[in-house]
């Protein structure tokens, strides 16, 4: 069963509003514009839902309209305000809104003043740290103001607006006030008739009702303009057949509401946010809570934890089935930080790591304790995982290469559980001290920190981390090689160098080697996939690399796998023979076609005025090839079945992170199915010894949403294996086991 918390973007609908949506379609379905009985019965049941809604907001008179959501209650609002300034005894100059505002109030702002010409100067009202707006602030511009617009609680932090001190700043101002009602319904009384509220929209997907409904509130004797105009529904007031069920099925949520049924009180609710406060705190003991509770809904907490990612949190809780975010729905897929916190004025790291955790009002005592478990289960993980640099925990060894990539940059960590060892290859400033506290909680001897060249784009971080761990590099060499050894042991495996200037005066390759021989081989920016590293810095040797590419070839041969360091389109890794088939410079210089100085010339050509990357950092190379030109490789769950049908022998490779992996389960597709748990940023350890299967063997992997398994299953591809595959949607698409999970959810 999922445990969902991340009610302020939407809520399930409860199941007695899912039976009055079904009634009114099945049997109230009549036009309530119709005279007819069958009409009537419809205009009947709206008539009440109304009444009821004016009962439960405390709007006995006033306009109550029903609409399709907050959001077309806010371009009504904001379109009558602005068409009625045009007739105002003393012109306004502003419009106001909370700098904490959801996005449609400043956007329906700007696109209304634009719209209807009036030009105003749209400004955002300042917050505290505290999330509340600045009172002293609005009360000075309020007299220019033609429309102030503030919400009554945050959708983000649960921040409550001080709507009386709102009130009162406003005084002796003639402007208009809009109040965002969405999240405070049914967890605030706004007692809309008694304060000088002018507009008021809801949503009722936010409160257990379908999407598609909602409601605005207009004060009596406020300027009102219909965004819709048409047949004259609403008493004019807003066109369009009227959404029947929808109206039906907040009547039910309402009715629940109103008579005490279901939902929890004030009280109860924060006791329930007191809990999963305290088990938070429990499974990150450094976390930080970005608002201050006492202010706050008693169902939203937004919290930050120093070091850890939100997108990390996210992916862990949702491997948990726990389903939070990090912030409002409407902005999730642009990875920013959030423009609240900011707003707030906290420091970037919580702007850019914060989560939000929202529960409904209906939410019980086993729901809460079943979320609190799951949460410090989240916390375990991370500790095990060494990711929480706070509460090292008792960690699991860790063994093989990780790959880490900031802004396209590559560095890897090569780790030995048997020796204890590890190595840094081409470290980077930004991980410094997350190798350092990986390190010191998996308790593994730093045995080298290695540089593949000297960096153009950003200094080496080798000293730093060496600071860090708090350890002496030893005598070693610019690159960090030690200087009295000709290779470098880790357990098992053994790292040797071999110089190829080219790149760099210094470039260097460092040889991955097992029992067996050559395992791969990070060439730094020598070879890059679909680019040869830029020659035009004044650290390079442009007359060598045809000669350092010739031997880089005899040394690896044609089809080792080499690991670059920047790796823009996360192909990860790559062959001399693909590059050369992506790239006719580099076969024209391995194949004797083209001499060194005419290499050289050609590859000046190419770096010429070299554009910034997408990071807007020095692009380390030019690209010569379109990206990967691959056929499709998303599988539909019934197309994997099928090729399990017709291949018996399919390898399924779960690519999420070990600390989902241990909380996460793998797709049922039988006991027989061979299964691997590779992740992602381990990818490389596994790459070499995929290519060597069968041709015809389907490699088919799968994470939390599809996205990563797509990653791993074009880097497999574009090394030949072309039998590699993707689940689409990834687990999230996967078909529930537990039936009426959907039932079970409802709990929140």
């Amino acid at each position: 069963m999922e445990i969902y918390l991340d009610a302020n973007a939407t809520t399930p609908v409860l199941p007695q509003a899912r039976e009055a949506a079904m009634a009114a379609m099945a049997e109230d379905f009549g036009n309530p514009s119709s005279i007819h009985s069958t009409g009537l019965k419809a205009r009947a049941l709206m008539d009440g839902v109304r009444a009821r809604a004016r009962r439960v907001l405390g709007a006995a008179t006033g306009k109550l309209l029903f609409l399709s959501g907050a959001t077309e209650g806010i371009q009504t609002a904001v379109l009558s305000a602005l068409g009625a300034l045009r007739d105002a005894p003393t012109q306004p100059e502003l419009l106001l809104y909370g700098a904490t505002e959801h996005k449609a109030v400043p956007e329906a702002l700007k696109h209304w003043n634009a719209l209807l010409g009036r030009n105003l100067q749209v400004l955002a009202i300042p917050v505290g740290r505290d999330g509340r707006h600045d009172l002293a602030w609005l009360r000075e511009h309020a007299p220019r103001a033609g429309l102030v617009c503030t919400m009554a609680a945050n959708n983000e932090t649960g921040v409550i607006s001080d709507l009386d001190g709102i009130e009162a700043a406003l005084a002796g101002s003639a402007a208009l006030w809009m109040v965002d009602g969405v999240q405070a319904l049914g967890k605030l009384p706004l007692r809309l008739a008694e304060r000088r509220i002018d507009y008021a929209p809801f949503s009722g997907h936010k409160l257990y009702a379908p999407k598609g409904i909602g409601l605005l509130y207009v004060r009596e004797g406020t300027p009102f303009t219909p965004l819709l105009a048409g047949g004259g529904q609403e008493g004019a007031l807003r066109s369009g057949t009227e959404n029947m069920s929808g109206i039906a099925a907040l009547g039910a949520v309402l009715a629940a509401l109103e008579e005490g049924r279901d939902f929890r009180d004030h009280d109860t609710l924060a006791a329930y946010r007191n809990r999963l406060a305290d088990a938070l705190l429990q499974a990150f003991p450094g976390l930080v809570f970005n608002a201050p509770p006492e202010l706050c809904l008693p169902t939203t907490l937004n919290f930050a934890v120093p070091g850890i990612s939100s997108k990390l949190l996210l992916d862990l809780f949702d491997a948990a089935e726990l389903r939070v975010s990090g912030g409002s729905a409407c902005s999730a897929a642009k990875a920013q930080p959030s423009y609240v916190l900011e707003a707030m004025g906290l420091p970037a790291w919580q702007t850019a790591s914060a989560v939000r955790l929202s529960f409904g009002p209906v939410a019980d005592a086993a729901f809460i304790d079943e979320a609190c478990a799951r949460i410090r289960v989240c916390g375990e993980s991370l500790r095990e995982s060494c990711l929480d640099p706070s509460a090292p925990g008792q960690a699991l060894s860790a063994d093989g290469l990780t790959r880490f990539v900031v802004d396209g940059a590559c560095c890897y960590l090569l780790a030995d559980s048997a020796s204890r060892r590890a190595v840094v290859v081409d470290p980077l400033p930004e991980l410094t001290e997350r190798l350092a506290q990986w390190l010191g909680c998996q308790g593994y001897e730093l045995a080298a920190v290695l540089d593949t060249h000297s960096h153009g784009d950003h200094a080496s971080s080798a000293a730093a981390l060496w600071a860090a761990v708090q350890r002496p590099c030893g005598e070693v060499d610019a690159l960090g090689w030690p200087l009295d050894a000709d290779a470098i042991d880790v357990g098992a495996l053994t790292l040797t160098r071999l110089a190829v200037p080219g790149h760099t005066r210094d470039s260097t390759a460092y040889l991955l080697h097992d029992a067996t021989g050559l395992r791969l081989a990070f060439v730094g920016d020598t070879v890059m996939p679909g680019a040869l590293g830029r020659s035009d810095f004044a650290q390079s040797a442009p007359l060598q690399y045809g000669a350092s590419l010739a031997r880089l070839e005899k040394a690896v041969g044609p089809h080792a796998l080499l690991l670059p360091g920047h790796d823009y389109d996360d192909r990860f890794g790559s062959t001399l023979a693909i590059e050369c088939a992506a790239q006719p410079l580099l076969a024209d210089v391995l194949t004797g076609r083209i001499d060194a100085a005419g290499f050289a010339a050609a590859k000046a050509a190419l770096e010429r005025d070299l554009a910034l990357t997408e990071y807007q950092t020095v692009a380390c190379g030019a690209r010569v090839d379109s990206g990967c030109a691959l056929a499709a490789s998303e599988l539909s769950l019934a197309a994997l079945r099928a090729l399990l049908g017709r291949h018996p022998d399919l390898l399924l490779v779960d690519v999420r992170e070990p600390y989902e992996q241990r909380l996460g389960q793998a797709p049922e597709l039988g006991a027989a199915v061979r299964r691997e748990a590779v992740a992602l940023s381990g990818l490389p350890n596994a790459l070499t010894r995929w290519r060597a299967l069968p041709a015809e063997t389907p490699v088919v992997f799968f994470c939390r949403s599809g996205n990563r398994s797509a990653l791993a299953a074009k880097a497999l591809r574009r090394l030949g294996h072309e039998q590699a595959w993707s689940l689409g949607g990834g687990l999230a698409l996967w078909p529930r086991a537990t039936a009426g999970a959907a039932d079970a959810a409802l709990a929140i």
